[in-house]
C-alpha cells in the first residue's frame, strides 16, 4: 500500500554553469571567439513572422549541429 511521506525536501543545491566548465574548454573558446548572429541574416527568407507556430532559434539549431559534428 502506497503511503505519503510527511518528510519534505528543505535544502537547495546552486549549481553554476560556469564552476562545471574548465576556462580552457573548446566549447568556451568557440563562443568567445565567433559570433553566430551572421546567421539570422542567412535564413531570413527562410522563416516567416506572422504564419505559424514559433520556430527554434536558428542559432541554436546550427549550435546543437556543430555540437554533433564536434562530439559524434
Amino acid at each position: 500500500m502506497l503511503t505519503k511521506s510527511k518528510d519534505k525536501q528543505t535544502s537547495y543545491e546552486f549549481v553554476m554553469l560556469e564552476e562545471l566548465v574548465k576556462e580552457d574548454h573548446l566549447l568556451r573558446k568557440i563562443d568567445k571567439y565567433i559570433d553566430f548572429s551572421f546567421i539570422y541574416g542567412e535564413v531570413e527568407d527562410l522563416y516567416s513572422s506572422d504564419n505559424g507556430r514559433p520556430s527554434i532559434d536558428p542559432v541554436v539549431l546550427f549550435k546543437m549541429t556543430l555540437l554533433q559534428y564536434l562530439y559524434g
